[in-house]
């Protein structure tokens, strides 16, 4: 089982980007995926979730309203949608997915600043 991040980097304030979770080893049609993230100095945090048909859909508070999690079954993918982006959204995220065990990708960075 393996997950890929990618779509990350540098980005302003206000600036938006798309992360992509590539999955491998087993069909994400099956279970809900989920996005987090971790700051310097912070604890890992759930910023979305997404069940397996795409019909219960979950954000934090701080990112509801900006942030998108849609999910592609047939292609494997995951993806994370984000606009309006603040500083405060730097971080390393990770796609998770759990299965019969809890599977994380290798994170990537998103950086916001101007």
């Amino acid at each position: 089982v393996q997950l890929v991040e990618s779509g990350g980097g540098w980005v302003q304030p206000g600036g938006s980007l798309r992360l992509s979770c590539a999955a491998s080893g087993f069909r994400i049609s099956s279970y809900a995926m989920r996005w987090y993230r971790q700051a310097p100095g912070k604890e890992r945090e759930l910023v979305a979730s997404i069940s397996s048909a795409g019909g219960s859909i979950y954000y934090s508070d701080s990112v509801k309203g900006r942030f998108t999690i849609s999910r592609m079954n047939y292609q494997n993918m995951v993806y994370l949608r984000m606009v309006s982006l603040k500083p405060e959204d730097t971080a390393v995220y990770y796609c998770n997915a759990r299965t019969s065990m809890e599977y994380w990708g290798q994170g990537i960075q998103v950086t916001v600043s101007s």
